[in-house]
């Protein structure tokens, strides 16, 4: 049979399918959407009906004539609507677990709108399929509830961040997606132009330069949700065009912005269900790396770094005592437990710390009978003893211990320590955490290139009382900079911007920009700054990350409609893809295949 060529004809949906509930009892309801499962027990014919809001049971009985004959030819995903009478379900067939399942919609007419081809994959919550074919077929992959409850809560949480961020004085301002490319950072995604052979557009890696410009303009308080592009290697939590709630503000200092994002935070969280107390807890970047190795700490649990370098400085092992000769450290977890981890698990962590650094990694068991460890000889028992102590460290325990520059060390030993957080299950499943990280220094040494690089970005004003050590000390000054990490992750970050055009010079000079280099890259701020510019702040957060923790997510794939592979490319449209010779010659492009 063909479905219906007049289609909706005088039919209008009076309700969706997971609206329908016992206040509806009685009436009449015109539904549509797609058949999600057919059961046909011989004289009834029972059909789940499918939309956004969810799922209602339909029944088709005999009497219902030209309904029932039609019902028996539907299959999974035809489109239909139908109208019904809603009524109770029969005693003892209610299903608890949907929220229509009190009732039922006893159909009286049937229009078949259209047909679905066979399915490449079954449109279950728990399918297993490949992600490679759900993003293949993403317009199938969307159709699956859990899906839609995510982008719908997206859809939630932007309208919540505007509401707030308005009613807070902010107005939202879009920003050019055709800028110049200004390389600090990732690399851009470059755009030809074809009115200007051999000029190029950049896709913005963020609108910073722009939300700076509209404080000097006077807005005072600027917001959008916007796209940026970074074309960067990929992971779970990363995409080449990701969403950031973006905001500045102008006469402020950081406490200032810290407190109203986090009422915008607290606003997003009770919007997906779930209270969170201010203010919330910070951390100086120095407290965070000491004690957990890392400047987005997940302090959900223990396993916290210590600093043994004073302790082993004089014993026997020549790795601890080069390290804390040479202005290194020597860095310890203690695992309660960990005694019982064999051989190959030690050789995992030590392959771990291998990859982000360390040059090994020493380790003990603690046992009753003194310590198991290639290291135990080099160490005398007065030493053991202190470590031990100052590890609180007991039978049955392991140490870790990770010995070099602090950098190292530090990272090293604080991925180790959530690898091992993992293994023990001592990482909460539920439940959110959240930290400000604070005073991060404000530059870093790049040993490849030789000179000093913005740990930011370098538009982040030094703090005041460091800023007569740049030149003696650049190391050493801190940034007015934050981050909001939750979970240990980064979901925002942000930092009180340079206002003056001095100031701004000065730390492009100390990055090694030439005078010459900042006027090509950076010279309309650098000339803005000079006509009144407010001091003046911001933060970016990562609504895609913010999602994926939000819905339990493994990517932030599953909280963005169309994402992108790991290898950037778009499966269901095949983007990126070749264009004709006629489209290069407009732009004056010509391709160069690698050899």
């Amino acid at each position: 049979m063909a479905f219906d060529l007049d289609a909706l004809g005088d039919s209008r949906r009076s309700s969706y399918c997971g609206e329908v509930n016992e206040k509806n009892i009685g009436s009449i309801v015109t539904l549509m959407g797609w058949v999600h499962r057919r059961r046909d027990h011989g004289g009834l014919i029972f059909i789940d009906l499918r939309d956004r809001a969810g799922l209602v049971q339909l029944v088709f009985s005999p009497h219902a004539g030209q309904a029932h004959e039609k019902a028996h030819e539907l299959r999974s995903e035809f489109v239909i609507a139908v109208t019904g009478v809603v009524r109770p379900r029969p005693k003892d067939t209610e299903n608890p677990d949907i929220a229509t399942g009190a009732i039922e919609v006893e159909v009286s007419s049937l229009k078949r709108l259209n047909d679905s081809a066979p399915l490449p994959f079954v449109l279950e919550d728990d399918t297993g399929v490949a992600e490679m074919t759900r993003l293949k077929y993403r317009y199938l992959d969307l159709r699956r509830p859990s899906l839609q409850k995510k982008l719908i809560l997206r859809h939630q949480v932007t309208q919540e961040a505007r509401s707030y961020l308005s009613q807070n004085g902010f107005i939202e301002i879009e920003t050019p997606v055709l800028t110049k490319s200004t390389p600090e950072g990732a690399r851009d995604f470059l755009v030809p132009c074809r009115l200007s052979p051999g000029l190029f557009f950049a896709l913005p890696q963020s609108p910073q330069l722009f939300k700076q410009i509209l404080m000097i303009s006077g807005f005072d308080r600027y917001y959008q949700i916007v796209k940026c592009f970074r074309d960067e290697d990929l992971r779970a939590d990363r995409q080449p065009e990701f969403t950031q709630i973006d905001a500045e503000m102008s006469f402020v200092d950081r406490d200032d912005v810290m407190a109203v994002m986090e009422g915008l935070v607290e606003r997003i969280f009770k919007t997906a269900g779930h209270a969170m107390s201010l203010p919330i807890q910070r951390l100086t970047y120095a407290e965070a790396i000491g004690r957990f190795g890392l400047d987005s700490p997940d302090a959900r649990f223990g396993l916290e770094l210590k600093d043994v370098t004073a302790i082993v400085a004089q014993c026997g092992f020549k790795v601890f005592t080069d390290a804390a000769a040479s202005n290194g450290v020597v860095k310890a977890i203690c695992v309660k437990g960990g005694a019982a981890f064999s051989r190959k698990d030690l050789d995992d962590l030590t392959a771990i710390a291998v990859s982000f650094g360390a040059k090994g990694l020493a380790w003990v068991k603690i046992t009753a009978e003194g310590w198991q460890s290639p290291i135990a000889k080099f160490i005398d028992d007065d030493v053991k003893k202190a470590i031990e102590s100052g590890l609180e460290a007991s039978v049955g325990d392991l140490l870790l211990f990770a010995a070099g520059k602090p950098s190292i060390a530090n990272t090293a030993l604080g991925r180790l320590r959530l690898n091992v957080g993992g293994r023990l299950n001592l990482i909460p499943k539920q439940g959110f955490n959240f930290v400000w990280v604070t005073d991060f220094p404000l530059l870093d040494y790049d040993e490849a290139e030789k000179r000093y690089v913005a740990v930011h970005h370098p538009f982040t004003a030094p703090m005041y009382e460091d800023a007569d050590r740049l030149d003696i000390d650049p190391l050493s000054v801190r940034a007015k900079a934050y981050d909001l990490v939750l979970n240990g992750t980064e979901i925002g970050g942000g930092s009180i911007r340079i206002h003056t055009s001095g100031m701004q010079s000065r730390i492009f000079e100390k990055l090694g920009i030439s005078a010459i280099d900042a006027q090509d890259r950076f010279g309309f701020l650098l000339e803005a700054l000079q006509f009144g510019t407010p001091p003046h702040g911001g933060i970016a957060f990562g609504l895609d990350r913010i999602l994926a923790i939000l819905t339990g997510s493994d990517s932030i794939r599953d909280v963005i409609a169309f994402p992108k592979t790991q290898k950037a490319a778009d499966a269901m449209s095949d983007a990126p893809s070749t264009v004709s010779a006629k489209q290069l010659e407009e732009v004056s492009i010509r391709v160069v295949k690698k050899t």
